[in-house]
């Protein structure tokens, strides 16, 4: 099967699987915004939730998806299943070891971490005293997702992406269902949110464990859960260069991994440091203004809808690709499909960030104001997403480049360019929180990411020459998402047609959003008919 069309394939089954999570993830924060808004519980659960979110970032899904995978796709590739099976069963030792030893850590420090990355609640001790115990509830959760996203990182390996991407879709599930069971019954309400993550945590290890049995997991001898050595697998054949001679200890597939996994999770984690980062400073309400933590968590689940739905399953579906195409050193396919991934990245992402800029309002009002989520909560979340949403396509494509690096065993270019991009962050945020509020802590980190993206497209030019196609299409489809903010724009919110609430707001944004897809895939068939095509076909589902 064509390379292209195989990437596009997997990218569909995740997408497919991505978007019942999604849909889950809206009802789950349309609850949670009607039971507590922006108040003190919101700010409280998103504070605490974003401490072990960053490390499942970092160690879950950033090292198994960006140091994991590719070791265990390219043995796969090489049609090494014994090997495939040594390495990972040593990995799950080592795993379960550090993921054990970081909750623990967690439990204990929660205090010190708590006002470390949220200042600002030291203000308030109501606030403070309730984040802390939420954290220290929460922080299990670590190993639960980090198993999990071990799981998924095998499967991908084999090429199995629709029941990992439906898995967090039984975190969506159990928080939709603990929130509205609990809450009424439980003397502090948001106590029901921490029981859903942890139930969430486990449902998505279990959903999992099935298909893996099915692909051999427990039929190999070399695999065990409770290996007499935790931290050795069986002996294994040697590596080439080794002879056939047999060793026992850590494989060095697994010290591979480990080379990879600092420089790697970096390159990958950036949008989630930037999170943390930016929750330091929404912290600070004396300044940027009350309830911009929970704010944050709303815009950014808008943003993440289109960036999963897409850019993140394309880049998910590229790492085991492009791993293959290395192992195989084809590397003439490799720029071919890294110039049809990115005009795809342009081709979604940039209508998505100009309809999430141009119905921000009215997307936030139809979805969360209702219960304790006010006209004032709708306000500020609608100004930090119409900032957050300009960074949604150097964001997916900071996803697909960074697979491309990685399959070329090139971990310092983009561990380089999001330390620099972090820094960048940093400083806007400082200079624009003053002036914008909150509104300027999401457009720094709009701007960071867009130059991370920058800056590994004009590196990756440089190591494999020019990308074919690339600019030029790019300048087509943004006039075609420009002529549609246009339409919607003008033709929208200057006739008045936005106005109101209630169901009649909800149809009316669901034919504006109608409109817009019409009016940019008409633009972008005069415009780049192939690009058109990328885009009508994703819509429609067609092969």
């Amino acid at each position: 099967m064509d390379e292209n069309k195989s990437l596009i394939k997997s990218t569909r089954a995740i997408s497919e699987a991505t978007f019942a999570s999604r849909i889950l993830g809206f009802i789950r924060d349309v609850i949670i915004a009607r039971l507590f808004g922006t108040g003190v519980r919101a700010q409280a659960f998103v504070v605490a939730f974003r401490i072990p979110n960053l490390l499942r970032s970092l160690v879950g899904e950033g090292a198994t998806n960006s140091a994991v995978v590719p070791v265990l796709a390219r043995l796969n590739e090489r049609g090494k299943r014994e090997e495939f099976w040594q390495v990972a069963n040593c990995l799950l030792n080592i795993l379960i070891v550090v993921l054990a030893v970081l909750t623990l850590l967690g439990e204990l420090l929660a205090p010190i971490i708590v006002r470390a990355i949220a200042p600002g609640f030291m203000k308030d001790p109501q606030k403070l005293y309730l984040t802390i115990r939420l954290t220290r509830f929460l922080f299990p959760y670590i190993l639960l997702v980090g198993l999990s996203a071990y799981a998924m990182a095998v499967l991908n390996s084999l090429k199995s992406f629709a029941l990992p991407a439906l898995a967090p879709s039984m975190l969506n599930i159990a928080l939709i269902t603990s929130a509205l069971i609990f809450c009424p019954r439980l003397k502090e309400p948001v106590d029901a949110l921490g029981i859903g993550v942890l139930s969430g945590g486990v449902l998505q290890l279990a959903v999992q464990v099935p298909l893996l049995l099915k692909k051999g997991l427990l039929k190999k001898r070399s695999f065990s859960f409770f290996h007499p050595a935790l931290l050795n697998t069986t002996p294994y054949i040697g590596d080439v260069g080794e002879g056939n001679k047999k060793k026992g200890g850590v494989h060095p597939r697994v010290k591979e991994m480990g080379r990879l996994f600092l420089p790697r999770t970096l390159g990958i984690a950036i949008y989630q440091i930037n999170l943390f980062v930016d929750t330091i400073f929404a912290s600070l309400t004396f300044i940027v203004g009350e309830g911009a933590p929970a704010a944050f968590q709303y815009a950014n689940r808008l943003v993440q809808f289109p960036l999963a739905l897409f850019g993140i399953a394309l880049a998910q579906a590229a790492l085991p690709a492009m791993s293959g195409l290395a192992a195989r050193k084809d590397f003439a396919q490799m720029r071919r499909t890294l110039s049809f991934s990115l005009r795809s990245v342009f081709t979604m992402m940039l209508p998505a960030t100009v309809g999430l800029m141009v119905l921000a309002r009215p997307l936030v009002k139809v979805i969360f104001e209702r219960g304790t989520f006010s006209s004032y909560s709708t306000n500020i979340t609608s100004f930090v997403l119409l900032f957050y949403c300009l960074g949604l396509t150097g964001y997916a494509g900071i996803k697909v480049l960074a697979s491309y690096f990685y399959s070329l065993k090139d971990t310092f270019t983009p561990s380089k360019a999001a330390a620099i991009a972090l820094l960048i962050n940093v400083i806007l945020n400082f200079l624009l929180m003053r002036p914008l509020k909150m509104g300027g802590l999401a457009l720094a980190t709009a701007i960071s990411v867009t130059i991370n993206f920058g800056w590994l497209l004009f590196a990756m030019r440089k190591r494999i020459g020019k990308i074919e196609g690339l600019f030029a299409a790019l300048g087509r489809i943004v006039l075609a998402a420009s002529i549609m903010g246009a339409a919607l724009w003008f033709g929208l919110y200057r006739s008045g047609f936005l106005w109101g609430s209630g169901l009649m707001l909800a149809f009316k944004l669901c034919a504006s959003i109608a409109l817009g897809v019409l009016v940019y895939s008409g633009a972008l068939k005069l415009l780049s008919p192939s690009e058109a095509g990328i885009f009508i076909r994703w819509i429609l589902r067609r092969k």
